[in-house]
């Protein structure tokens, strides 16, 4: 009996200190510390609620903090920004108390007013705490964007888009057999989850380096927090070229982030021009191919094509010609399924591969063995060893073209490093014809650098 009593008394003992209340520091030097002093919260689509964002709030004194006042500064930002202090929701808080060295969360999310201009606004407002009589805050800052909402859209007559105000296509946006949709220097046209572009007439996007043009996702800011929505693959569909479309050009755009990347379905030539023509353009960062043609025509002079799960580029048939362009994969997300550069039936090919670059993880091209048939590379820079022969001219084998390439730190930039076998390496014999300056407005040297970067 006399042990339980000295077990409880011992129990009692340890018990107690934790009953007892710390004491309120209220001395005015004992400040809270704050994980971030500005909450930056991206660029977000007007009218539309944010992700949601938060910081810590540290107490690094031996006692209980209490923070007498929580709030937004303002009428406006508590029109636009709502918070969730400790668990509690609301726009004003008092007598927020934190443990000794411990720590609360502050959440916040806001849906910005439409601005009426296409550009995007900056939002600046401010979380005031008050503590022992002492004022502090914290920044917070959104850039508001407003946008134009397409649903279901069906461009059935020549039409022109300009201005900055980015597009949202929500489904799909079809131009129809016979219209030309023509996009004008730096507009932004985005696709919601599954939307795409379908082209049965013509598309002319011709941007310029100040300008490009860019189709891509409509989701913006980080996935987690240092991952950005830009690394993610497959947010939308992609462009599809059918039959009856013909005579498309895209110059200065780029396409990513896409599902099955640009798909050329036995779209027609017209008035003596490919089907498709690209210059400096990415098409990049697809589930399935960057590029994949049958039975069709495409010519792309100082392009990058790279990053995509079942290869960059697939050429089924057809007649094509590739001028100082960048074949690359180093996709992220899953092991890439076939070869850098893919060409099926063969006995209806026909494709040149000038001044280009053909280097990624994997395999450079298929099949391997293209004696007999119409392809050639000339002055290529190649991943694998070799030789030349009839097919392969003047080609650099098994050299590093020296990308800015760090896969873990999520950088895929395929310009040149100082170093590169392929700068000033190019055969202007095989030009038929090269832009002033490249994707980036770098211009042209002489002699021109292997790939699509000056």
């Amino acid at each position: 009996m006399k042990y339980l009593i000295y077990l409880f008394f011992l129990l009692l003992a340890v018990a107690l200190p934790s009953c007892i209340e710390d004491g309120v520091d209220t001395d005015p030097s004992t400040q809270p510390t704050f994980s971030t002093d500005t909450l930056q919260l991206g660029t977000v689509f007007t009218g539309e609620c944010t992700p949601t964002f938060s910081f810590k709030v540290y107490n690094t004194a031996n006692k209980i903090m209490r923070i007498s006042s929580v709030g937004l500064r303002g009428d406006v930002a508590a029109g636009t920004f709502r918070l969730n202090v400790d668990g509690m929701a609301g726009t004003t808080f008092s007598d927020v108390e934190i443990r000794p060295n411990d720590s609360i969360y502050i959440f916040v999310e806001a849906t910005l007013p439409v601005n009426g201009l296409d550009q995007a606004v900056e939002v600046v407002e401010h979380i005031d705490l008050v503590t022992n009589g002492r004022p502090s805050s914290v920044v917070l800052a959104a850039r508001g964007q407003d946008v134009e909402r397409l649903y279901t859209p069906v461009i059935a007559a020549d039409t022109r888009w300009s201005g900055r105000k980015p597009r949202i296509v929500m489904d799909s946006l079809v131009i129809a057999s016979g219209a030309t949709l023509t996009i004008d220097p730096g507009v932004e046209v985005m696709f919601h989850d599954g939307a795409y572009l379908h082209v049965d007439g013509s598309l002319q996007a011709v941007g310029t380096a100040e300008a490009p043009i860019i189709f891509s996702g409509d989701r913006t800011g980080n996935v987690v927090v240092d991952i950005s929505f830009d690394l993610m693959a497959a947010q939308w569909g992609g462009i599809e070229l059918g039959p009856t479309s013909h005579s498309n050009l895209l110059e200065y755009v780029t396409v990513k982030n896409t599902t099955w990347g640009v798909i050329v379905d036995n779209a027609a030539p017209g008035d003596g021009t490919a089907a498709l023509t690209l210059v400096n353009c990415r098409l990049r960062n697809s589930a399935g191919y960057a590029l994949a043609v049958a039975g069709s025509s495409v010519v792309a002079i100082g392009c990058e094509i790279a990053d995509a799960a079942s290869g960059a580029i697939l050429l089924v048939g057809g007649n094509h010609y590739f001028n100082h362009c960048t074949f690359a994969n180093y996709y992220l997300f899953s092991a890439i399924g076939g070869a850098l550069v893919q060409m099926e039936e063969m006995d209806d090919i026909s494709v040149s591969f000038d001044n280009c670059i053909l280097y990624g993880l994997g395999s450079d091209l298929s099949p391997t063995d293209i004696a007999g048939y119409d392809v050639a590379l000339r002055r290529c820079l190649i991943k694998s060893a070799g030789e030349d022969d009839l097919d392969f001219i003047n080609c650099i084998y098994a050299e590093d073209p020296l990308y800015y390439v760090d896969r873990e730190a999520y950088i895929f930039d395929y310009r040149l490093q100082e170093g590169s076998p392929a700068i000033g390496a190019a055969e202007s014999a095989y030009d038929t014809w090269l832009p002033a300056a490249d994707y980036w407005g770098t211009p042209a040297a002489s002699p021109a650098n292997i790939g699509a970067y000056n």
